[in-house]
């Protein structure tokens, strides 16, 4: 019999508590449809059905252990690196949307790489460039930035005679010179001890004032987003040992995928969109057609994204077009319930900025390279392989024949 003194609703904190998980396993319980959730007292919270929880955590186990499988196989790791919460994400104890105020992008970095001895910047701390390197940099001039980095970066360990230094410094600082040489390959511009938010914002918008600070902000929230695909993916290839220019090129090529970074395009075309007609118009034929709004919703972020608003205040502050700031993103949460997320933000920020087409991607996989450092390097200390376990659910093999 139920109990009548059992509340029928959780907030977020004591769902969590109660499944003994972080507020993004939570909130991607909820987007996996098994924890119903619905709008609390004011808009921007939630609440969970306690039965839905608590039918979640009696059954998660055994579900576990009737598959084969044991809690340690699965891809969960301890990380001191970040986490998630609805206030955003946070670096070492510190609020990224906080960093982001007033932190350069190496400071953001350095502070992942959890590098107090030594700084990973300094000027002389440049990365080499062979002759090989630079025939390739040469020959795909045109080529995606990102294809162009993997391929410069492939070849760089090579030339970097520190690329296996072991030290924890010494790889804060094989950090750096992947960073700088990735940042410089990807903008189009030569590698340079120049902060990377100065060095992308000459390359891509020389003229525009406000474009170094937007860029700096932008870097800073995008650096890292704990165990998302990217980072797993480089986390993988850091357990097997490669070197840290290599766990980087994992990670590199998996954020080109259109469910990861390849999503700011998506919401760039979509802002061409609206621009072109009625805004509510399009609203509403779009939701009637069950189209997807890219660049809106999280499924982490369940009732919006921090980094996203941050970025939207900064360039509403700054007189960007308050149809893209303001209408829009209030028009879709209005018809959708859906809130706007950091690639729409970044869409928003290339057409103020006048930024190249395509760059939301370019700038996400730059910032990124200071996550996938730390998380490699956090991964390399540990000594562990990451080797997750299949559940099968294939057919079974024929029964054996007696002798």
């Amino acid at each position: 019999m139920k109990n009548l003194d059992e509340p029928l609703y959780l907030s977020a904190r004591e769902a969590a508590s109660e499944l003994a998980v972080s507020p993004a396993t939570l909130y991607a319980y909820v987007s996996r449809g098994l924890i119903r959730s619905e709008p609390g007292e004011n808009p921007r919270s939630r609440r969970y059905r306690a039965e839905d929880v608590r039918s979640l955590k009696n059954r998660r186990t055994p579900l576990i252990e009737t598959q084969g499988l044991k809690s340690a196989d699965l891809p969960v790791m301890d990380s001191a690196v970040s986490t998630i919460t609805e206030e955003g994400p946070i670096y070492r104890g510190v609020r990224a949307v906080t960093l982001a105020e007033t932190a350069t992008f190496e400071q953001c970095a350095s502070l992942l790489w959890d590098s107090k001895s030594a700084d990973p910047f300094a000027r002389s701390n440049l990365p080499i460039v062979s002759p090989t390197m630079r025939a390739i940099m040469d020959a795909t001039e045109t080529a995606p930035p990102i294809d162009r980095a993997v391929a410069v970066l492939a070849h760089a360990a090579e030339a970097d005679p520190r690329a296996y230094n072991w030290v924890s410094e010494g790889r804060a600082a094989t950090g750096a010179r992947i960073l700088r040489l990735a940042a410089a390959v990807m903008s189009g511009s030569e590698p340079s001890s120049e902060p990377v938010h100065k060095l992308i914002a000459r390359a891509w918008a020389p003229k525009h004032k406000h474009a170094e600070d937007l860029i700096r902000r932008a870097l800073v929230l995008l650096a890292d987003h704990e165990l998302n695909a990217s980072t797993f993916a480089a986390r993988v290839a850091a357990s097997t040992g490669v070197s840290l220019y290599d766990a980087v090129i994992a990670g590199m090529v998996t954020l080109k995928g259109p469910r990861h970074g390849g999503v700011g395009p998506l919401a760039a075309k979509l802002l061409d969109t609206f621009l072109e007609g009625d805004i509510a118009t399009i609203v509403r034929e779009r939701v009637a057609l069950g189209e997807r709004f890219p660049g809106f919703g999280h499924m982490v972020y369940a009732n919006g994204d921090p980094r996203a608003q941050h970025l939207l205040d900064r360039l509403i502050a700054l007189g960007a077009d308050p149809r893209l700031t303001i209408e829009i993103p209030e028009r879709i949460a209005e018809a959708t319930g859906a809130f706007v997320n950091i690639d729409y933000a970044q869409a928003v920020m290339r057409r103020f900025l006048d930024l190249p087409v395509g760059s939301e991607t370019t700038l996400f996989a730059i910032s990124r390279v200071a996550g996938w450092v730390a998380h490699a390097t956090e991964q390399f200390e540990s000594k562990k392989l990451i080797r997750p376990r299949a559940r099968y659910t294939g057919p079974s093999p024929a029964p054996r024949r007696g002798r």
